[in-house]
């Protein structure tokens, strides 16, 4: 059965057609006041993200602004969100509403062990993994 995507009861067509007001009364408080009270960055991303949709371009937006509240307006564009070293691809659906762009841009990678690293000592390869 196939998943139904929806915010607050309402479809991913109807959110689309919801203007910034509307939108902000119907997430959470916290991202409520982080809307309100954006920063310049938050603006020029905001503006940037205008300017790609009235021109077509279907490139990647670029941005540094991870806590940037994600908008219905949104929907289907694709970010490149930095993550401290480099820019990693972020497709926006529905189901990502009311979060920020940098919770789909992790900082860190799964640590994964190798062998024994430089210097170890010959001893140390033959330790448990755990």
């Amino acid at each position: 059965m196939a998943e139904r995507v929806a915010f607050r009861g309402k479809t991913p067509t109807e959110l689309a057609t919801l203007n910034n007001a509307d939108y902000i009364k119907m997430v959470k408080s916290r991202q409520r006041r982080s809307i309100m009270r954006n920063g310049l960055e938050y603006k020029k991303l905001l503006a940037k993200v205008e300017r790609y949709k009235a021109k077509g371009i279907t490139k990647p937006i670029r941005t540094h602004v991870r806590e940037a509240v994600i908008m219905p307006s949104w929907i289907g564009l694709k970010f490149a969100v930095h993550n401290g070293r480099e820019f990693l691809p972020v497709n926006v659906t529905a189901a990502m509403l009311g979060h920020r762009l940098g919770e789909f841009a992790y900082t860190t990678k799964p640590v994964k062990h190798s062998a024994p690293g430089i210097r170890a000592t010959r001893g140390s390869k033959f330790l448990a993994v755990k």
